[in-house]
């Protein structure tokens, strides 16, 4: 058996102490059937609007989508009608402008107005307008980062159960990167949801990794080299569990894929951890096929 050996240079994202995994198992959540939300505005992957749990029929302008997209991402703050002019309405004057938002504004009453007892789901004090949470409306970036403060929290006191239900709940809300407008602030945004995500998957992978469910570690660490494949850290986890599960010849193929993707994309090398756990898959097969 290899031991901790087969783990050099760290965790994914370090836990201190690998002796309180003993009730933690990475799984699929389960979904909580009773929790259909009246009105769903996802961005993660694609903008999509749920009546009800179930896709609305709509068919929104580019406008209705970049005013949606922006009251969205904005949640509770609000975006200021003359941020929103600029952003939605461009190269129109402002009295012109103004009126097709209110036009717009009312055109997602009528879309979404009966789901939420006949609230407006958008609603604006003074210039400032935002999305009618209080009315029913979830935005799933939202949702998002309240599981992530949640875990993070848990995960930083030790709490490792807690950590990985929210950071499970979270991933699952994640279907691809944030579908936002192209100015600079959204931009931003995309790439610190994406980044959050990844400090996730690390911490789910870790979990997985501490609590002998190699599969799982697996399939979070390949989660992670889907949007961000030089991540030699992921490589390691997944050399490393190939070598728990008896799968000794993938587990140098992953370093020999590694080394290849930080040659093209940095002209770099390896670093040691990771060149040692590769030599010691290559020169002492017996010990990767105990392991497990």
């Amino acid at each position: 058996m290899w031991g901790d050996e087969l783990w050099p240079g760290g965790d994914m994202h370090a836990v201190y102490d690998a002796s309180r995994f003993a009730d933690v198992s990475v799984g699929k959540a389960e979904p909580n059937a009773d929790a259909v939300l009246p009105i769903q505005v996802c961005l993660f992957g694609g903008l999509t609007l749920l009546k009800r749990g179930a896709p609305a029929t709509w068919r929104g302008s580019a406008r209705t989508e970049a005013l949606l997209l922006s009251l969205a991402i904005h949640g509770r703050r609000g975006v200021s009608r003359e941020q929103l002019l600029a952003q939605v309405w461009p190269e129109t004057e402002t009295p012109p402008a103004v009126q097709s938002l209110h036009s717009l504004v009312h055109h997602l009453h009528r879309l979404l107005g009966d789901a939420i007892d006949g609230a407006m789901p958008v609603v604006h004090a003074g210039e400032v307008y935002r999305i009618n949470i209080e009315a029913g409306i979830a935005v799933d970036i939202t949702a998002f980062e309240e599981l992530g403060r949640h875990g993070n929290q848990a995960w930083q006191t030790g709490q490792w159960g807690a950590a990985r239900d929210c950071y499970r709940e979270a991933v699952d809300l994640y279907r691809g990167d944030l579908h936002a407008c192209t100015d600079d602030s959204a931009v931003v945004e995309r790439e610190r949801f994406r980044n959050s995500y990844l400090v996730m998957l690390g911490r789910l992978a870790d979990l997985a990794r501490r609590n002998n469910d190699y599969s799982s570690a697996v399939e979070y660490a390949s989660l992670v080299l889907r949007y961000d494949a030089d991540r030699e850290d992921a490589h390691r986890t997944l050399m490393s569990c190939y070598a728990r599960l008896g799968q000794r010849v993938q587990a140098m193929r992953q370093y020999l894929l590694c080394e290849r993707l930080l040659r093209e994309t940095f002209d770099a090398v390896p670093d040691t951890a990771t060149r040692e756990l590769y030599d010691r898959l290559r020169l002492d097969p017996g010990a990767a096929e105990e392991a497990g």
